[in-house]
């Protein structure tokens, strides 16, 4: 099963991470999508988890607070 994404897509880790040599806007860009997919679609998947499956929500959080 091919995986897409989990937070960011493969564009925007290259842009943000400057791997890729894009202008200024682009990279931006991308910086601005992941922030609005971290306030509203994490957010919203952080509660379902919460509700419906707590311990993948510690799973995520076990991950994002290690780092």
């Amino acid at each position: 099963m091919a995986r897409t994404r989990a937070l960011m897509t493969k564009t925007e880790r290259k842009r943000i991470s400057k791997e890729e040599e894009v202008e200024d806007r682009k990279r931006y860009q991308a910086i601005t999508e992941v922030r609005n997919r971290i306030h509203d679609e994490l957010t919203e998947d952080i509660e379902v988890l919460r509700e419906h499956h707590p311990e993948l929500l510690d799973e995520l959080r076990d991950i994002v607070c290690d780092e």
